[in-house]
This record gives C-alpha cells, sequence and structure tokens, in this order.
C-alpha cells in the first residue's frame, strides 16, 4: 500500500466486531456456562442447529456475541488476550464476583479508568473497567 495515500482515500472494510469467541476445556464447560450465563449475566442465544453438537453457548451483549466454544485442550492460563467489559460501578461488581468465589486480579493503574481482571473457569483472561 502506497504509503502517502491519504486516510480519506482508504476504503473501510471493518465495520463492527460481531462476535468474540472463548474456549473451555470440556471438563469445566458447565462452570463456563454457569459463569457467562449467571455470573456475568449474559443472555443466552441459540446456536445454529449445525454447531449445536459441539458444546458450549452463544451469548450477547449489546450487538457483540460471546462465542464459548469446547476445545481439548485449552491453554488459556497463561494468555495475556481478553475481552474487556464496561461496568458502571467497579467496586459493587468486584463484591458481585467475590460472592461466586471469582479471583479478582490487579493490574497497574491507567489513566481514564479503574480495572481489575479476572478468569474465568476455563482460564480466559477477562478485564473488567470502570471509566472515570
Amino acid at each position: 500500500m502506497n504509503v502517502s495515500k491519504k486516510v480519506s482515500e482508504i476504503k473501510v472494510w471493518l465495520t463492527a466486531i460481531d462476535h468474540i469467541q472463548v474456549t473451555s476445556p470440556p471438563e469445566v464447560e458447565n462452570a463456563m456456562l454457569f459463569f457467562y450465563s449467571q455470573i456475568l449475566g449474559l443472555t443466552e442465544i441459540i446456536k445454529p442447529e449445525a454447531l449445536q453438537a459441539n458444546g458450549g453457548a452463544w451469548y450477547v451483549l449489546g450487538d457483540i456475541q460471546i462465542h464459548v466454544g469446547i476445545e481439548k485442550p485449552a491453554n488459556n492460563e497463561v494468555s495475556r488476550r481478553h475481552i474487556c467489559f464496561r461496568v458502571h460501578n467497579l467496586e459493587a461488581f468486584a463484591k458481585h464476583l467475590q460472592a461466586y468465589k471469582v479471583e479478582i486480579i490487579s493490574d497497574r493503574p491507567l489513566s481514564g479508568y479503574n480495572r481489575f481482571f479476572v478468569r474465568d473457569p476455563g482460564g480466559n483472561r477477562i478485564e473488567i473497567a470502570e471509566f472515570i
């Protein structure tokens, strides 16, 4: 691509994020589905019939879907990749998570918002942030 091309001339191909997939080993599938539906409170949506036998579940938040896929092996515990969910009250949500024995993982502060991380039962890293 010609670097000198004006920004106004560049075609924008991407328009939105449709979905994000997280993975889980089969042995914690039930804990994963409980975490996303009950602890995080996401709304489950019906998966296409052709994918239902694969296990997992699909959820929606606003216009974005979160797909929980079953994968063996799923080695998520060491990865820094993550989803970031925004909340209106970080402290209250932390207490909600702790009531379910979800470990809160502190991280260095960033300008403009407060945050912490958690790991779902499949080891996926999740950032929880409150913009200030």
